[in-house]
């Protein structure tokens, strides 16, 4: 039995180090499996207004991924934006959750990060909150929030 040459050394450990890099880069795509989109969060409206899909509520609390578009901010240095299907000129918040969109997602971003124009399609990744909440700092009412969330332009 012989002993491994240095080269073959060399080779495994360029290919360990090969495929730990590919994990690596592709850390933020396997991160979340689950997809979600604007047409799936809600399951019907009813007297008492907009009632969560069961796929929304099955995901409560998991890490998802969202695209559409982000709603220009009130203030260019925040740690959160407005998630809307389609792009917005005018910031889409609301006084209370009985006026929620159906079709907008409040995410919370882990540090702040550079906005982008209205039009630019971006993809969301962040942990599912599910329920009527009022942001302390600001005040604003959700239904949909996306967590430790960051956001890639696609």
């Amino acid at each position: 039995m012989s002993l491994p040459t240095p080269l073959s050394l060399s080779r495994r450990a360029l290919l360990g180090l090969a495929a730990g890099a590919a994990v690596a880069i592709d850390r933020r795509v396997a991160r979340a499996d689950a997809s979600l989109t604007f047409d799936e969060l809600y399951g019907k409206v009813s007297v008492l207004g907009l009632e969560f899909s069961r796929k929304v509520k099955s995901l409560a609390g998991q890490e998802v991924r969202m695209r559409g578009f982000m709603a220009p901010p009130l203030k260019a240095e925040a740690a959160f934006f407005v998630l809307t299907e389609i792009p917005m000129a005018l910031c889409p918040f609301c006084s209370s959750d009985s006026d929620w969109p159906d079709n907008i997602v409040v995410v919370y971003l882990d540090e702040k990060q550079t906005f982008v124009p209205p039009g630019q399609t971006i993809e969301v990744r962040g942990t599912l909150e599910v329920g009527s909440w009022t942001d302390p700092e600001t005040g604003f009412v959700s239904l949909l929030r996306l967590r430790s969330s960051e956001f890639y332009t696609v």
